[in-house]
C-alpha cells in the first residue's frame, strides 16, 4: 500500500474511534445503551416508571379536556346562532302582531263582516 492510502485508511479509522468514544462518555450513548440491552429494568431506573405512567395520565387528561372545552365552545357558538334567529323572529312577530292589532285594522275587518264603529261613548253602570 501506497502512503497516501495509509494516511486515508488511518483518517477514517481515527473517525470512527472518534465517534465511538462520543458515544461512550455521552449519556445518550449510555441510555441508549441500556434500553436497547435490557438492563434498564434490572436498574433503579425502572423505579420511574410509575412517574412516567402518571405523566402520561396527566398528558391523557389535559388532551381530553381540551376537546371537550373546544366541544362547548361549539355548542356556545350554536346557540348564539339559534338565539339571534329567534331575536330576530321574535322581532317580526312582534312588529307583525302590533301591526294587526291597530284600531284601524281591527276596524276595517268589522267593517266587512258589517260590524260599525261605536260613535256614542261607552256608558258605566256603578253598583253600589
Amino acid at each position: 500500500m501506497s502512503p497516501k492510502s495509509n494516511k486515508i485508511i488511518n483518517a477514517s479509522e481515527k473517525k470512527k474511534q472518534s465517534a465511538k468514544t462520543v458515544f461512550k462518555d455521552s449519556k445518550v450513548g449510555d441510555a441508549l445503551k441500556n434500553v436497547l440491552g435490557g438492563s434498564i429494568i434490572s436498574t433503579g431506573t425502572f423505579k420511574f416508571f410509575r412517574y412516567l405512567i402518571f405523566l402520561s395520565f396527566l398528558a391523557f387528561i389535559y388532551i381530553a379536556n381540551n376537546y371537550y372545552a373546544e366541544n362547548n365552545i361549539r355548542e356556545i357558538n350554536k346557540l348564539r346562532k339559534e338565539l339571534k334567529e329567534l331575536r330576530y323572529q321574535y322581532i317580526h312577530v312582534k312588529t307583525q302582531l302590533m301591526h294587526i292589532e291597530k284600531q284601524s285594522q281591527i276596524a276595517g275587518k268589522l267593517e266587512k263582516k258589517g260590524i260599525k264603529k261605536n260613535k256614542q261613548p261607552v256608558k258605566t253602570i256603578n253598583v253600589k
